[in-house]
């Protein structure tokens, strides 16, 4: 049960160590590209090209006719990895040992929809996998397996998550295989990662540069950091901390440093909205601005 690409090394190790996939659960397609054509998510595509038989509803909660035909499969286990559903009881008691999540980060920390991109906005050094068995609560259950990982400085979500996958690929063979014993999450250090919206990736010029250099890398590749400059909106792709200082949101140079709270930020590569991604200082050329422009 799982729908992006984090989740595809899974079921790609799990077919390879000889496991019968019963059913592969995804949401349902949605809209993407200029096209708006409806899309599958990566998992649907990869159990699809396998041959593996696929179930897409649109919601589990309150879904009855689903609950049966889930207890029919008389599953073993049930590996989840951000399949995007809530799994009511019905679906979490099914299985015989339950359902196994693999989860982006070393719980209790970063329990939520996006722990990645928390983790790096945060500044942690590192982050990793929970193989957890699922309960009702909101990443609450008992702990299976954990492996951590170093954040390098300047790692992105993406590129993160793509590592964190192939982590929680062999994590969960190895759960399925050993049936190492639970163990309740430590009740400190709980913290949250909520869901993103594209609204969260504005860039506030009163934080520290820092931290903005932070959010850069945490919302690639979603929702994306921007900014605007009058009537233009910016997507910033690519940015590091720099030296200069000045008041908040003023441009300083012709290599397109923006003064922040703290600091400055350098903006090296920019996309402006319908055009490719361009070197930042190259954009600035095309637009001809001077020192002292205003970006909100």
């Amino acid at each position: 049960m799982g729908s992006p690409e984090f989740a595809v090394p899974a079921l790609d190790t799990l077919l390879a160590a000889g496991h019968d996939i019963a059913m592969v659960y995804t949401q349902p397609p949605r809209p993407a590209g200029r096209g708006v054509r409806l899309r599958p998510p990566p998992v649907a595509e990869r159990a699809l090209a396998r041959g593996l038989k696929l179930a897409t509803p649109a919601r589990l909660k309150g879904n009855r006719e689903e609950w049966g035909r889930f207890a029919a499969l008389d599953l073993d286990a049930a590996v989840i990895a951000a399949y995007g559903l809530i799994l009511p009881p019905e679906i979490l008691n099914a299985p015989q040992r339950g359902c196994l999540n693999i989860h982006a980060s070393l719980l209790p920390r970063w329990r939520g929809a996006a722990p990645v991109a928390a983790a790096i906005l945060a500044g942690d050094a590192e982050t990793g996998i929970t193989i957890m068995q699922m309960d009702e609560g909101l990443d609450t259950g008992p702990i299976l397996l954990q492996e951590a990982l170093s954040i390098p400085p300047d790692g992105t979500c993406g590129a993160l998550t793509a590592v964190l996958g192939k982590v929680g690929a062999r994590l969960i063979v190895r759960a399925l295989e050993e049936k190492p014993p639970a163990r309740p999450q430590s009740a400190d250090g709980v913290t949250y990662a909520p869901r993103l919206s594209r609204a969260d990736g504005k860039l506030n010029w009163s934080l520290p540069a820092v931290a903005l250099a932070r959010q850069v890398r945490a919302f690639d590749p979603w929702p994306g950091s921007f900014c605007e400059m009058g009537d233009t909106r910016l997507k910033v792709l690519k940015a590091e901390v720099a030296a200069e200082a000045g008041p908040a949101g003023v441009l300083l140079d012709a290599q397109f440093t923006v003064a922040c709270g703290e600091g400055a930020l350098r903006l090296l590569s920019v996309q402006p909205a319908g055009r490719a991604r361009m070197d930042g200082a190259a954009f600035l050329r095309g637009h001809r601005l001077a020192p002292g422009s205003r970006l909100t």
